[in-house]
C-alpha cells in the first residue's frame, strides 16, 4: 500500500516493528513518523479544508486547531484504551473493526463520486458553508475518528505480540506524530493564499508576482487535492476490505488482485502498485455504491411511495 493514507499505514507498520525491537527506538520512531506524515496530507487535506470553506479567514486556524485537538482525543482517549483492551481479550475483533472503517471510507468516496456526476456537489458545499462552526468541527472529528482508528489498529497489529506497555508506547508515539504532522501541514495549506496575499504587498516585484501566483493557484490546488482524495478514500477503503476478507477466509477477491499484479511484475514495483490500487479502487467503489444506494436511494423511493399512497 503506497501513496496518501496507504503510504502512511505502511510507514506506521515499519515504525511499529522498529519500536518493538527496543524501547529506546520509540523516540526515533516518533521523529521518523513526523517526517513522513506528509504522505497522509493527500487524504486528510482532501477532507479537512472543506470544513473551513465559507468561514472567515480569521477562524480557519482556530477551527483546524479544534479539529486537531479532537483528533488527538480520538486517538488517545477513545481508540487507544479500546484497542489495547480488544487486543488483550478479543484480538480477532481488530480485523472486523478495520473493515467497518473500510466500508465507511468506501461510502464517503462513492458518495462524493455520486455528488460529482449528479451535480449535487455545489449544493453540498453551500450547505457546508452555512453550518455553524461547532457543526463543522463535529463533522471533521467524526471523519477523523475513522481514519485514526485505521492507523491505530494497523499500528497495534504490528506489535500485538509485545507487552501492553510497549503497545501503548508505540500507539501514543504514532498518535502524536501523525496528528502534529497532518494538521500542521493542513493548517499551512489552507493559509497558503493568505501568505500569497502578504507577498503581493512586498516591495520586491518577484515577491509580488509569486504572491499573485500563489493566490491564483491555491483554489485550483485544493480542488485537485479534493479530487485525488475522493479516489484515495475509495482505494484505501477497498484495500482494507480486500485484505480483511482474505484474513477472514474469503480469498477469491484478494487472490484475483494478486494474480493481476503478478502479471505485471516484470514491469516493476510501481506498475504493480498501480494495478493493485486500481482494483482496490474499483472494489471500494462497488462496495461504496451499494452503501450509497442503501443510505440514499431506498429511503427516497420509500418516501415517494408513501407520498403517492397519501395522494390517492
Amino acid at each position: 500500500m503506497a501513496g496518501g493514507l496507504a503510504a502512511l499505514l505502511d510507514d506506521v507498520a515499519l515504525i511499529a516493528r522498529t519500536a518493538a525491537a527496543n524501547v529506546d527506538d520509540v523516540a526515533a520512531a516518533a521523529a521518523k513518523t513526523s517526517a513522513k506524515a506528509a504522505g497522509v496530507v493527500v487524504d486528510d487535506a482532501a477532507v479537512t479544508p472543506r470544513f473551513v470553506q465559507g468561514v472567515q479567514p480569521a477562524r480557519e486556524l482556530p477551527i483546524i486547531w479544534r479539529i486537531a485537538k479532537g483528533s488527538m482525543f480520538n486517538k488517545l482517549v477513545i481508540i487507544l484504551p479500546i484497542a489495547l483492551v480488544l487486543n488483550a481479550i478479543a484480538p480477532w475483533a481488530l480485523t472486523p473493526i478495520l473493515m467497518v472503517g473500510g466500508v465507511y471510507l468506501a461510502f464517503e468516496g462513492a458518495e462524493k463520486v455520486w455528488e460529482l456526476v449528479s451535480g449535487q456537489q455545489h449544493e453540498k458545499e453551500d450547505e457546508a458553508g452555512a453550518k455553524d462552526e461547532d457543526s463543522l468541527v463535529r463533522g471533521a472529528i467524526t471523519t477523523d475518528l475513522i481514519l485514526s482508528a485505521e492507523i491505530m489498529a494497523i499500528s497495534l497489529n504490528e506489535v500485538a505480540d509485545q507487552t501492553i506497555w510497549m503497545e501503548a508506547a508505540v500507539l501514543i508515539t504514532v498518535a502524536i506524530a501523525v496528528t502534529v504532522g497532518v494538521y500542521g501541514a493542513v493548517a499551512l495549506l489552507v493559509k497558503m493564499d493568505d501568505m500569497g496575499l502578504a507577498l503581493t504587498k512586498k516591495e520586491s516585484g518577484a515577491a509580488q508576482r509569486f504572491g499573485r501566483g500563489l493566490v491564483s493557484a491555491m483554489p485550483k490546488v485544493l480542488k485537485v487535492i479534493a479530487f485525488i482524495g475522493m479516489f484515495a478514500m475509495l482505494w484505501v477503503g477497498g484495500h482494507i476490505l480486500l485484505v480483511g476478507l482474505d484474513e477472514l477466509g474469503w480469498h477469491a477477491p484478494y487472490g484475483f488482485v494478486h494474480s493481476m499484479t503478478d502479471k505485471v511484475e516484470h514491469l516493476g514495483g510501481f506498475v504493480m502498485w498501480l494495478v493493485d490500487t486500481f482494483f482496490s479502487l474499483i472494489f471500494g467503489l462497488i462496495v461504496g455504491a451499494v452503501v450509497v444506494a442503501i443510505m440514499h436511494f431506498i429511503p427516497h423511493k420509500k418516501h415517494q411511495h408513501e407520498r403517492h399512497c397519501a395522494d390517492h
